[in-house]
């Protein structure tokens, strides 16, 4: 019986799972067209945002998973929306970073935390080792998806023999 509830479980958090990132994807579409950008552009915004400083284009592509022509132009729309510049390494003049504009990043800060303001509030009930889980959780399905997302783009559809464990 334990072998049919998990089935039972596993079959619930697929279908689930499948709401959710439907649910963000439709999100972020949103998102974006109130801003006026593409979906993959908003998620750059969200993804410079969390970098350090200035990147390259390369960088981007790594990002994004995008290939360095398409991260180009990625870049092109986001300077001609006004969210980056481009602007010249310090330490090598000959290489080229891409910056956020500190007043845009601000605003799409302020309307996420309009937007995303309850978004805390779904963790009240759950302790900390719960909330532990989901982050956890959240980290491998960052790094499979990444794994997948590679797959799909060497044209590797094959099963996966060893599933989500192996694949590293």
């Amino acid at each position: 019986m334990a072998g049919d509830a998990r089935e039972g479980l596993l079959g619930e958090l697929a279908v689930v799972s499948r709401r959710y990132m439907a649910s963000y994807a439709l999100f972020n579409q949103a998102l974006a067209d109130h801003v006026g950008l593409h979906p993959t552009d908003v998620q750059c915004v969200n993804l410079l945002s969390l970098e350090q400083g200035p990147v390259t284009t390369g960088r981007i592509a790594e990002m994004t998973g995008l290939t360095t022509g398409s991260a180009t132009r990625l870049v092109d729309r986001l300077e001609k929306a006004g969210y980056v510049v481009r602007e010249r390494d310090v330490v090598d003049r000959r290489r080229v970073l891409v910056a956020t504009v500190p007043e845009k990043i601000a605003e799409f800060g302020r309307m996420w935390d309009r937007l995303g303001g309850g978004w805390y509030a779904l963790f009240d009930g759950l302790d900390d080792a719960e909330v532990a889980l989901i982050i956890g959780h959240m980290r491998r399905t960052v790094d499979f998806s990444a794994q997948q997302v590679a797959r799909l783009r060497a044209g590797d559809l094959q099963e996966d023999p060893e599933g989500p464990e192996g694949a590293s």
